[in-house]
């Protein structure tokens, strides 16, 4: 089982929000945290510069900028 995450705290990552439940703004993000897996997918905190609050996003949702 690979347990290496993709990216790290500074990396600038492309969020895309997906198509079900609240939606997000899609766009440019920096991640703040690593956070543990859910099992699924990498989980990561992110912050845009736009918003005043940070989100979770799986990996499968971002991409590098």
């Amino acid at each position: 089982m690979n347990t290496a995450y993709k990216y790290k705290v500074g990396d600038a990552v492309y969020f895309t929000s997906p198509s079900f439940g609240r939606a997000a703004a899609s766009g440019a993000y920096t991640v703040i945290k690593v956070l543990p897996s859910d099992g699924e997918d990498r989980q990561y905190r992110i912050k845009s510069s736009v918003e005043a609050f940070e989100r979770v996003a799986k990996e499968s949702q971002l991409e590098r900028i």
